[in-house]
């Protein structure tokens, strides 16, 4: 008796759920940000990254020394990019390639090496994920990472970003 009661209560509840997704479920899936998120955007608090340019030159100095990001425009709606993380005395990251933004996220594609890194942008900042492919190990000397390294955004000006130098005194953002 238990058992068949149960039955008709779980098969009466399960006609209370819809048979497929409800437009409403859908509309919040496609929302750009929630309503907390939106309104900070709308007073200024936060910067809205869909409407900001990722160019411009981004740094970060630590105990260890200094880490740099500077990223130009390229072609065809790409940006161009160099990066250099120190990670300790003698172990530094360093790559350059084209990026592309795509929603909140700058995908970073390296010149020279199998690494492509889907970082988060967020206007003034660019994050590394915390866990990267192990190709991207080759851009590092010794045992270095780029794993969850972040780089606030110093300024939005393209003549900054063109104007860094990496530790060894050559230009990050090269021209080619």
């Amino acid at each position: 008796m238990r058992r068949a009661l149960a039955f008709l209560l779980l098969v009466a509840l399960s006609g209370c759920q819809p048979a497929g997704p409800s437009a409403e479920a859908d509309n919040t899936a496609l929302a750009p940000a929630s309503s907390l998120e939106q309104a900070a955007i709308d007073t200024g608090v936060i910067a809205d990254a869909s409407k900001l340019t990722p160019v411009g030159l981004y740094r970060n100095s630590h105990e260890a020394g200094r880490d740099r990001l500077c990223i130009l425009p390229g072609e065809k709606g790409h940006f161009r990019f160099g990066m250099q993380a120190v990670v300790g005395e003698e172990t530094v990251c360093t790559g350059r390639g084209t990026a592309r933004l795509v929603g909140d996220r700058l995908i970073l594609n390296f010149a020279r090496s199998a690494c492509l890194i889907v970082a988060s942008y967020e206007g003034d900042r660019v994050v590394l994920p915390g866990a990267l492919d192990v190709t991207c190990s080759d851009l590092c000397t010794g045992r270095g990472t780029l794993e969850g390294v972040a780089f606030p955004r110093i300024t939005q000006d393209e003549t900054s970003a063109r104007a860094e130098r990496t530790n060894e005194g050559e230009p990050l953002c090269n021209a080619g």
